[in-house]
C-alpha cells in the first residue's frame, strides 16, 4: 500500500482537523433505534451521519421517525446528510434535484450522499451539474460524492469529499490509494469498510492514515445477499472501542 504525505492547502472538509466518522446509513430509526441514539452521545468524534429514509432516497412523503433522529442529532450540532442515488450516472438530472428538495424540505438535511456515483471522466460534466445545483439550494452544505473506488481526479473539484473506499477488509488491507490524492488533505476523503475484525482495528486505522483519509467508518459486521449496505446497517460490536481509540471529536 503506498504512504502519501498531503501537500495541498485546502481547508477541510468536515470542520475536525483529525480522524472522525462518517456513518453511511443505519438502518430505519425503527429498526435501529440504540444506533441513532449513539451517534448523539458527546465527544463522538462524528463528522456528520447519511439518513437514508427509502433506499436510496426520501421516500414519497414525510416519515415522522426520520423526522425526529434527524433532529436529534441537527440538536445535538452534527451534520445530516441526504441519501441520492446516482445509479452510477444514469438516474435522470431532475429525479436527483426533487429528491434533494424532498430531503431539504422534510428533514432540513444539511447536505448530501451522492451514492453510486460514477468515477469516468466522461460522467463529470454530469455530476457537476448535480452538485452545482445542490450548491445552489444549500445554505452552507456538505456534498459527499460516494464513488467506492478513486475516480478521475477532476471529481475532487466539484465536492467536498470523496470516498474512495467502500467495501470488504479483505480488499481494503491490500489496497492502494491513487498518487493524486496526495494533493489534497485528508479531510477530503472518506473510507467505509466492513468485516473488520476486531484484531485488525490497529491496522485498519493505519491503512486509513497511510492512505491519507480523514473520515472514515469501520465495521465488523459483513455484506449479506442484499448487498454492502446491509453490512452498516447497524453499530460495530466494537463501537465502544473504536470510539476511544479515535478520541473525542468536534460536532459540526
Amino acid at each position: 500500500m503506498s504512504h502519501l504525505t498531503t501537500t495541498g492547502t485546502t481547508l477541510s472538509a468536515t470542520g475536525a482537523e483529525k480522524l472522525g466518522f462518517g456513518v453511511p446509513g443505519y438502518a430505519h430509526p425503527l429498526l435501529a433505534p440504540a444506533e441513532w441514539a449513539e451517534l448523539t452521545r458527546p465527544g463522538t468524534p462524528l463528522h456528520w451521519a447519511v439518513l437514508n429514509v427509502a433506499d436510496g432516497g426520501p421516500g414519497t412523503r414525510p416519515d415522522p421517525h426520520c423526522l425526529e433522529a434527524a433532529g436529534r442529532l441537527a440538536n445535538a450540532g452534527i451534520r445530516v446528510l441526504g441519501h441520492l442515488d446516482l445509479a452510477h450516472g444514469t438516474r435522470p438530472f431532475g429525479e436527483i434535484v426533487s429528491d434533494a428538495h424532498h430531503y431539504l424540505d422534510w428533514y432540513r438535511v444539511g447536505g448530501f450522499l451522492l451514492d453510486h456515483c460514477p468515477v469516468e471522466r466522461a460522467d463529470l460534466a454530469g455530476v457537476r451539474r448535480v452538485t452545482a445545483t445542490l450548491e445552489a439550494v444549500l445554505d452552507d452544505g456538505h456534498v459527499v460524492l460516494g464513488h467506492g473506488a478513486h475516480p478521475y481526479p477532476g471529481y475532487a473539484e466539484v465536492a467536498d469529499q470523496l470516498v474512495t473506499f467502500s467495501g470488504a477488509w479483505a480488499d481494503y488491507r491490500w489496497s492502494q490509494v491513487a498518487e493524486w490524492t496526495a494533493d489534497y488533505p485528508p479531510e477530503r476523503f472518506v473510507h467505509f469498510v466492513h468485516g473488520v475484525p476486531r484484531m485488525h482495528l490497529d491496522e485498519a486505522m493505519r491503512i486509513a492514515r497511510w492512505q491519507g483519509a480523514g473520515t472514515i467508518f469501520f465495521t465488523d459486521r459483513v455484506a449479506t445477499r442484499m448487498g454492502q449496505k446491509g453490512a452498516f446497517d447497524s453499530l460495530p460490536g466494537y463501537w465502544d472501542e473504536i470510539v476511544s481509540r479515535i478520541g473525542p471529536g468536534v460536532s459540526e
